[in-house]
């Protein structure tokens, strides 16, 4: 790829040098945000909270100058974070020991490993497969889950982890530790985010809440209440650091490092293609999977837990008009600078402020409108939604997307079996033929049956297609067609089928033809030994030439009523 081809990746057609500002702007909201978000997460990777500020320094970084994704952010987070932590539990080594810090960058060492084999297989493109219904349902299931497990951080707990029923006994048991204030504090900051959201979208009112919880713990010292603040963070910048690997527990690591590798390209490919296809654009899913194993390489030499895709994080950039991943670049030059000089100011940041600042990102980043959408127009497409955000909710992020994939394919098998079909007929002063079901002045032609299949011909639908056909049939019946301009394809069993309908029909005086249909389906047909339909000429250019060799002419005698008018 040379200079021009990489950075036109980088940036949308329409990027403007205006939006500089934006992107640095929302780089330095991400490195804010990321404070509390990634020390949380590491220490349920079972490491010291300070390696979450060092996985949201290059990996976040490399991730940007790879990825084709124009705004989506990648860091230390929710699903990885948490299946590190239980792997690490496992093999019963004790979180934040040192045994830990030797293991769980291994374990991220390996996990790149993993998702460059996936580059290598071209793995990511299997993800352009599935639906937007289970995108967006697996995008609010994630949300919803990030959510419960970030709420007893705002009234004064401590995060959960597993799925909706962990979470629901985790919050119960935290709510004995019940603080009035911090709930007061973080329930505020999650209202007046999404309320002035809607009023003034572009007010960066995450910078102001994060400034009012500094200053609330400056002046009125609401530490003093047992409102929690973040702890104290040692300065200065990372060092890479060679691996200490066990030979005892890298055969259980390996195992699990697949598995969180499957989480972060699933995960990450569906949540940042949904961003892109509403922003008119598609992702490589080639570079994009060689992106997540870069960052996660390097997050492994800086002895970090695995990286993934941020959703929260994305919806704040998203909401200050981040435009490109120049703002992957100011978010790791911003946490060179808190790291470097500003480490003194987080342990001013109350938790529950900070909390409310990501629940807030996250329900805006919920697809409920897309739920709502696909209720009006699909109950099916509904149902798959809901079974996919169902399924991360109960099962986790992997079952999730398989449960979803599942449902979308029965569907495609549903539609193929059961496609959109109608019997035909003329709309009087209209030119054409028309859907009897869809137009109720639409009449059929006196002992003529127009029959328009809009799908492929096969052994799973062949005889919904005879069957309609044959219910359709009364004593006034001459002549039966075929609108076959939606029929691509053709099996065998379907063209066995068809000449056995033929003879049928005729023996009982009722002319058949095939009009408008493809020239593959004709070969198929030929191939499949049915070529006695092309030489006996029931195979027509069109339903004009039909009519004509039937001496059925305008205007044509039509029924008294329509059929399936309500």
């Amino acid at each position: 790829m040379n200079l021009k081809s990489y950075f036109k990746s980088k940036f949308p057609n329409t990027y403007k040098a205006i939006y500089i500002p934006k992107d640095i702007l929302s780089g330095i909201i991400v490195a804010l945000v990321s404070i509390p978000i990634s020390m949380g997460y590491a220490e349920i990777a079972g490491l010291p909270m300070i390696y979450g500020l060092y996985g949201s320094l290059l990996p976040i970084m490399i991730y940007g100058l790879f990825t084709t994704s124009y705004d989506f952010v990648f860091g230390v987070d929710a699903a990885p974070a948490a299946l590190t932590g239980g792997a690490i539990a496992s093999l019963g080594i004790t979180a934040a020991s040192q045994e830990a810090i030797n293991a769980v960058p291994v374990l991220t060492f390996m996990v790149g490993l993993w998702l460059l084999l996936f580059f290598f297989f071209k793995a990511g493109r299997a993800v352009k497969y599935i639906s937007v219904p289970v995108m967006g349902g697996f995008i609010t299931g994630i949300c919803l889950e990030i959510i419960m497990m970030q709420l007893p951080k705002l009234f004064g707990g401590t995060p959960g982890t597993g799925e909706l029923p962990e979470l629901i006994i985790h919050i119960f048991k935290e709510l004995k530790g019940f603080n009035p204030i911090s709930f007061m504090l973080g329930l505020s900051t999650v209202l007046i985010i999404l309320l002035v959201r809607k009023l003034i979208p572009k007010l960066p009112m995450s910078i102001i809440m994060l400034v009012a919880g500094w200053f609330l713990t400056f002046r009125f010292h609401i530490d003093q209440f047992g409102v929690k603040l973040l702890p104290e963070t040692t300065a200065g910048l990372p060092l890479p650091k060679l691996l200490n690997i066990d030979l005892h527990i890298l055969p259980d690591l390996l195992f699990s490092a697949l598995t969180i590798a499957i989480v972060i390209m699933s995960e990450t490919m569906l949540a940042s293609r949904s961003n892109a296809i509403s922003d008119g654009y598609d992702l490589d899913t080639d570079r994009e999977v060689l992106a997540y194993s870069l960052a996660n390489i390097t997050s492994a030499v800086f002895g970090c837990c695995p990286v993934n895709a941020s959703v929260s994080r994305t919806s704040i950039v998203r909401q200050f008009g981040g435009r490109s991943q120049l703002m992957s670049v100011f978010a790791s030059i911003s946490m060179v600078i808190i790291l470097i000089f500003c480490t003194g100011f987080i342990p001013m940041l109350p938790v529950p402020i900070l909390t409310g600042i990501i629940v807030a990102a996250l329900l805006t980043a919920c697809e409920f409108h897309l739920a709502k959408r696909l209720w009006k127009i699909s109950r099916i497409d509904f149902v798959i939604f809901i079974s996919a955000m169902l399924g991360v909710l109960f099962f986790g992020t992997v079952y999730g997307v398989v449960i979803g994939v599942i449902l979308s394919f029965f569907a495609v098998i549903r539609q193929a079996v059961s496609p959109q079909r109608n019997f035909l007929g003329i709309r009087p002063g209209h030119e054409g033929y028309y859907s009897l079901k869809a137009h109720e002045d639409a009449r059929p032609i006196q002992g003529v049956i127009i029959y328009r299949f809009n799908g492929n011909l096969f052994f799973a639908n062949i005889d919904t297609f005879t069957k309609e056909l044959e219910n359709e049939i009364d004593e006034n019946t001459r002549v039966i067609i075929i609108y076959g301009s939606g029929i691509n394809n053709i099996d065998v069993t379907a063209a066995d089928r068809l000449i056995a309908l033929n003879k049928s029909l005729n023996k009982r005086g009722i002319l058949f033809y095939i009009a408008e249909n493809d020239g593959v389906v004709n070969a198929e047909l030929e191939r499949y030994g049915a070529g006695e339909l092309i030489s006996g000429g029931i195979i027509r250019k069109d339903i004009d030439e039909i009519m004509n060799i039937i001496k059925i002419k305008e205007p044509f005698p039509l029924a008294d009523e329509n059929p399936y008018a309500e």
